[in-house]
């Protein structure tokens, strides 16, 4: 117990603590500054798009990972073909993330339009006589672009996640669901949505504390470039790009500070749960 005390004051809690102070300094942490640093996340206008984007991939990051991954394990559920569309989609988790954004970066990749398209999905509309798009120039497409290939490469983790728990639903409670006269809809919101909540709060959590954190796609594909930055990316350049230390670590407690009340949440739910159980 004595250990992990220790680990934890030592790898945890004086770096937090250390964090914080240097965001309450200057550049070169010189000199005490106050709250400038904060001030300046939330009235910069280059800050405030960061924020943005993070709001972005917040939102639909999370419903499209979440709720693509709902419906694909309710309709694949107890299919002959269960176990190759769970494989198929659950294959992206086995590349790193630098690995999927490079790949997606050549399925992205723009040419001019006199030049041949080796770009896979310029390739695809140019097939079928449209205009090929620069999808990472662009800035009012490009950030959905990037949330994409995060959704292709977690949609599959919550798929097999959902999946597993509606094989715990018993098979007595959704016939007697439609026997009462339930159809589809209803039996999908009355009975399995409540059925397997516990199991949707988790994986919602994940995605969320996943997002929060998301840079290697951005940072790869293009390096916050473009009015793609999101929060880590941006700590990353102030720290090691520009030097600006106060800036970096305000960042960096942001940030902690937006995923410790989802951490929280979800680790006094479990404990509610397993008291109810008890």
């Amino acid at each position: 117990m004595l250990q992990q005390s220790c680990c934890c004051l030592l790898f945890f809690i004086y770096p937090f603590i250390n964090t914080v102070q240097l965001s309450f300094e200057n550049a070169d942490s010189t000199r005490f500054v106050g709250f400038k640093n904060y001030q300046a996340i939330f009235t910069d206008p280059d800050m405030l798009s960061v924020l943005k984007n993070n709001l972005l991939w917040l939102v639909f990051g999370t419903l499209l990972t979440v709720g693509l991954g709902l419906v694909i394990a309710v309709l694949v559920d107890r299919l002959k073909v269960e176990g190759l569309v769970k494989s198929a989609l659950f294959i992206p988790m086995a590349i790193s993330m630098v690995s999927a954004s490079i790949i997606w970066r050549l399925v992205y990749l723009y040419r001019p339009p006199d030049q041949t398209q080796v770009g896979l999905l310029n390739a695809i509309l140019v097939f079928f006589k449209l205009p090929p798009q620069p999808w990472l120039v662009n800035t009012s497409v490009n950030t959905f672009a990037l949330i994409a290939v995060y959704v292709w490469m977690w949609t599959g983790f919550c798929v097999v996640v959902f999946s597993a728990a509606l094989k715990g639903i018993p098979d007595e409670i959704v016939e007697a669901a439609r026997i009462d006269g339930a159809n589809r809809w209803v039996l999908f919101w009355r009975v399995i949505v409540p059925m397997i909540s516990p199991t949707i709060g988790v994986v919602t959590t994940t995605m969320i504390i996943n997002i929060l954190k998301t840079f290697d796609i951005v940072y790869v594909m293009t390096g916050g470039n473009y009015n793609t930055d999101v929060v880590a990316v941006e700590f990353y350049r102030q720290l090691f790009t520009f030097g600006d230390y106060g800036l970096a670590s305000a960042l960096a407690v942001l940030l902690t500070l937006a995923i410790l009340p989802v951490m929280y949440l979800n680790i006094r739910r479990i404990q509610l749960e397993e008291g109810g159980q008890a």
